[in-house]
This record gives C-alpha cells, structure tokens and sequence, in this order.
C-alpha cells in the first residue's frame, strides 16, 4: 500500500462516509468528471482496504470496486500528487481524509447503509453520490457548486501558480450551507444530509457538476 509523506499536511476534501457497516456486498464506482487527474483516497473503518490508495484516476476515468458485507468506510479526492516506485508520495490537497468526503456504512437496524458528504474539515474536489438499485431514503448526496472559486482570501490554498486547489474548514467561514445543500457541511447537519439506503451500489462522482 502506498505511503504518504505529507509536507503540508492539508485536510482538505470532500470526504464520503459510508457510515456503520454495510449489509450486503457492494459495487462502489468512482469515476472522474474533473478536467484533471484525482486521485482518489480510501480509509477502511471495518473490513479491507478497497484498491489501490496511490492510483491516479485521469479524467473520464472510472473504477469499480467491491466492498463485503460488513465493511465501513471513507473516500476522498487528492490532486497534483506524486508518487514514486515503492508507492510512497505527496499530493497537493487531500494528503489526508479531509475537505470533501464521502463516508458509507451500515447499521445493524433493518440492515440499511447510512452515507454522506462532508465538508467539515474544508473543500478540494467537488463529489456527489448516487445509490441505485436500493430502497430506502436514497437520495443524491454532495456538493455541485465549487467552493474554491468562492473561497476567502484568508482560507484559501494555492499551488505553485497561484491557482486556488483547495478551501480551508469551510465550517469556520461558511455560516450557512447554501452553496451545498445537499452535503454534510456542519457537525449538526446529520438530520438533513445523511441519508441511509438498503440494498444499494454507489456511485461516486468527482467534478459532478461538470458532467
């Protein structure tokens, strides 16, 4: 598994949760709608590691991977990384579970996965999720708008061009979830953003609104 030897340690991205333990085995997809290369970030809380954590995703780029039943966990978007022969490597923004993610699980009540899209701990990567196939309160999660084209001065993370790659702890600037209403922004949000889905795949989406 590829190692990361962070210099900046940014916990920034949209982070997907799939929250307690899924029930059934799953077909997660990502795919990338982005103009870049992501690549994407895995973190297992229950069960295996789910692919390759240092794999570049180019642009149009998808993937399926295949989650047991009983497994827990967190996907992100890392950008502008490099990795060398033994897997070990730095990446821009998304070093480390933060900014947008996307965390799925399941519960042991009725069997149903629990998913959303957080951006408590700040922005890099635009992500949305789709369940299909399953019952429940499946409902799209994620965020559409880019959060660093509105990102403040004082928040803001450049890369070597001045370019603005990521949007630091959108919690502490963003005092209402307008521009993403439909992702986890704040630690009270749960009742509004976390949907719970049985019997579903998932589809990942990086740079949904690009689509």
């Amino acid at each position: 598994m590829p190692v990361l030897a962070s210099k900046s340690q940014l916990l920034l991205l949209c982070l997907l949760s799939i929250g307690n333990v899924l029930a059934s085995a799953t077909v997660i997809t990502l795919q990338n709608q982005c103009g870049y290369t992501v690549w994407p970030g895995t973190l297992s809380g229950n069960g295996p590691t789910l692919g390759d954590s240092g794999f570049a995703q180019p642009p149009g780029g998808s993937i399926q991977l295949q989650a047991p039943a009983g497994w827990s966990g967190r996907f992100w978007g890392r950008t502008d990384c490099s990795f060398d022969g033994s897997g070990t490597g730095t990446c821009v923004t998304g070093d480390y579970p933060s900014g947008a993610q996307f965390t799925v699980a399941a519960a042991n009540a009725g069997g149903m996965d629990f998913y959303d899209v957080s951006l408590v701990n700040g922005y890099n990567v635009g992500m949305g999720v789709r369940a299909t196939g399953g019952t429940g309160n499946c409902q799209y999660a994620g965020c559409l708008a880019d959060i660093n084209a509105d990102c403040p001065v004082e928040l803001r993370v450049a890369d070597g061009s001045g370019r603005v790659v990521a949007c630091k702890s959108a919690c502490e600037q963003f005092k209402t979830p307008d521009a993403c209403p439909k992702a986890y922004s704040y630690a009270y949000d749960d009742a509004t953003s976390t949907c719970t889905c049985t019997g579903a795949d998932y589809l990942i989406t990086f740079c949904p609104g690009q689509s």
